[in-house]
């Protein structure tokens, strides 16, 4: 349900017909401003303007100070319109709206001028000029400030439901945290566990702790909750509806296994599979059965089938007499009514190309991630470091491998592009890895081939100051040259050798003997492209998801009731992935906790009077639904003429650029409001 609130706001002053009285102030933001701009010559000019009643300025109109002198102007001078100039309104036209507010004067009634992004720090060659451009700002906002009307909020009643897209360690915090504040949460996974990436580590830093062991207490609590419903092997399929009232259909895959095994059952199931298939769990290093389970103590505690792989023989469940297996299950489908969704569907590794430092050519060439299970007691090789039967004696570790590529030198993606960007947490874990090895096997050498060591987190650089006193050697390259892998000698002891041309040693080419060398990969975005198409979310330059603001709005998108959580966002470490879903669980327990919702009113609006039900606002919309053809009651005769969905509108103003009878505008940003601001733009203020 949406409607227009309706309060006693509209009796305060501003109503509609009063004569407009403006306050202007003008903040010098520190010098941010006024250091620049000639902040006097801006006030003294709008004095001038007819209706303005009081022109201030004050070193931060943000400040307590600074919000109480407009709320004292608005009662004691009967203002009933404020025009604040100051820095980005991103930052603080909410903050002014709600100074308005608190004076009982409808929060809309106000309008912002930025002199700092768009005059002071762009201008400061050209004080005189750029006194000027503040001055025509200002007065253009002045002229948009007569023509404001008062406007309500839109009121969206909203479900105490929440959808949770992935079920990694972001996912499951998210899904948590979001139960402790009330909300019922349904978390959708796609695989037939629960755990992400997380379940694939041995240790975590700086902690050293076990990361299965932080995860299965993350587990335990999440099972626990009643307010947590999980469905693994899902897949959001549709997606409709906005802000408070979202509607997914989600796609259920069929496990195979309907009853708990007993670890002789189990055995006796997999045993009996005749299927095999890369293990994904273990990075390919090995092969695992059609019916399996990918480590001891995984959630949920029944094993899947992988139906790309299982022909349906019938002998495991014939193995444990039929019952407890169903090969013939169906997929099933539900729908999902929620007023948020939180998207933390993770990211996936780069994949090297063929022959990239010798990848997919060598065995002896493996990824970071596939050493990490080769060390992992749990691993495929029982924690002993082999490769191929060999034991190893020589390590090489190379750095931004898929992360930090240059055009020219690096092969783009299967996609075209090139992944510029830095992956983060692949220097630590490099290190960190470095280290296990030289203290677990102490007779291993191991070399380390970097770009730039980017130890980013705290106490993270003491992994590179450990790995220095353990004796790990380490040489620098630049990205034009990097290190080539390639057969060694048959005469040598080792099966490869690695070339490079140390900059640390004045560009002096060395050979370095490898048994093993281990490529540190970074993270690319997870394909969730008909996840994106489906909610209209926005992607970054990089192709990961694309929050409002990095610092103001964190974890929101542009689409309103999705936020993000972990990886899908950016590269991202575990506590930083946990600490974003915990933000995501704060915003929306805040957007849904009142179980209604209030959205600023600048949204599109018909007059029903001048639509003759063309549709070239539909056209031209990109938001589904958000505008459409219903049948109206009009001048006593029933026609079709466009209806907008105030919570689907983000109020962007195509329609009424395509309509060509001007039946359709955008509350708060009319075309004479657009029309006077560009009139008092080119006025003479002399």
């Amino acid at each position: 349900m949406i409607q227009q609130r309706s309060d006693s706001m509209n009796k305060q002053p501003g109503s509609n017909g009063d004569t407009p009285r403006i306050g202007v102030y003008i903040c010098h933001c520190g010098g941010n401003i006024s250091d620049v701009v000639t902040v006097e010559k801006v006030v003294a000019a709008a004095a001038k303007l007819p209706n303005v009643v009081v022109a201030r300025h004050n070193m931060f109109m943000c400040s307590d100070p600074g919000q109480e002198l407009v709320a004292q102007d608005i009662r004691k001078e009967k203002l009933n319109r404020v025009v604040v100039a100051a820095c980005s309104p991103s930052l603080h036209e909410h903050t002014f709206r709600r100074t308005l507010k608190r004076a009982r004067l409808n929060p809309y009634l106000y309008e912002h001028a930025n002199l700092r992004e768009q005059v002071s720090w762009c201008s400061k060659s050209d004080p005189e000029g750029a006194t000027d451009k503040a001055i025509r700002l200002v007065g253009a906002a002045v002229a948009k400030a007569r023509l404001l009307e008062v406007l309500e909020p839109i009121r969206v009643e909203a479900k105490q439901h929440v959808a949770v897209i992935g079920g990694g360690v972001s996912g499951l915090r998210a899904a948590r945290d979001l139960s402790r504040n009330g909300l019922a949460v349904t978390l959708l996974e796609r695989s037939p566990f629960l755990g992400g990436r997380t379940a694939q580590l041995d240790r975590v830093y700086p902690t050293e702790d076990g990361a299965r062991d932080l995860l299965r207490q993350l587990l335990k609590e999440v099972d626990a909750d009643p307010n947590i419903n999980i469905q693994t092997q899902a897949q959001v399929t549709a997606a409709s509806g906005y802000v408070g009232n979202f509607h997914l259909n989600v796609r259920l895959e069929p496990r195979g296994v309907v009853e708990k095994l007993d670890p002789s059952q189990l055995r006796a199931a997999i045993e009996a599979c005749p299927e095999t298939a890369d293990s994904a769990f273990d990075h390919g290093l090995c092969q695992r059965k059609a019916i399996y389970v990918p480590y001891v103590g995984c959630y949920p505690d029944l094993p899947a089938i992988d139906w790309d792989t299982c022909t349906r023989c019938g002998r495991c469940a014939e193995a444990v007499g039929d019952r407890a297996i169903k090969l013939d299950a169906q997929p099933s489908e539900i729908g999902l009514d929620v007023g948020a969704i939180v998207v933390a569907t993770g990211f996936d590794l780069y994949e090297p190309h063929e022959g990239e430092y010798g990848y997919g050519k060598h065995a002896e060439v493996i990824t970071l991630a596939q050493l990490i299970r080769l060390l992992d007691e749990q691993g495929p090789t029982g924690g002993k470091l082999q490769r191929n039967g060999r034991p190893i004696r020589n390590v090489c570790l190379i750095h931004c491998v898929g992360s930090r590529q240059v055009e020219g030198i690096h092969e783009p993606g299967p996609d075209g592009r090139l992944n510029d960007y830095c992956s983060r947490v692949c220097c630590t874990a490099t290190l960190h890895t470095a280290n296990e090895i030289r203290e677990r096997f102490p007779g291993v050498n191991v070399f380390d081939f970097y770009q730039d060591i980017r130890t980013y987190g705290r106490g993270h650089e003491d992994y590179y100051e450990d790995a220095s006193k353990r004796g790990v050697l380490f040489f620098r390259y630049l990205a034009e040259a990097p290190p080539e892998v390639s057969e060694a000698d048959p005469k040598s002891d080792s099966p490869l050798v690695v070339r490079v041309k140390d900059t640390l040693t004045f560009g002096e080419e060395l050979k370095v003997p490898a048994d093993l060398v281990v490529l540190a990969t970074g993270m690319v975005p997870r394909d969730i492209s008909k996840l994106v198409e489906m909610l209209k979310l926005p992607r970054s330059a990089d192709r990961f998801l694309q929050e409002v603001h990095p610092k103001l709005r964190p974890v929101e998108l542009a689409v309103n009731g999705v936020v993000i959580a972990g990886t899908c966002q950016a590269p991202m470490d575990i506590t930083e992935s946990c600490a974003a879903a915990s933000a995501a669980a704060v915003k929306v327990a805040a957007l849904l906790g009142k179980g209604h919702i209030e959205l600023d009113p600048f949204v599109a609006q018909i007059d029903l009077e001048s639509c003759v039900g063309d549709a070239k606002c539909i056209e031209e919309c990109k938001y589904t639904t958000a505008v459409s053809l219903v049948e109206q009651e009009v001048n006593g005769k029933t026609v079709k003429a466009a209806a907008v969905n105030a919570a689907l509108c983000s109020g962007c103003g195509m329609c009424a650029a395509a309509c060509p009878h001007g039946a359709i505008q955008v509350a708060g940003w009319r075309l004479d409001q657009f029309e006077a601001m560009t009139d008092a733009l080119v006025a003479d203020y002399a």
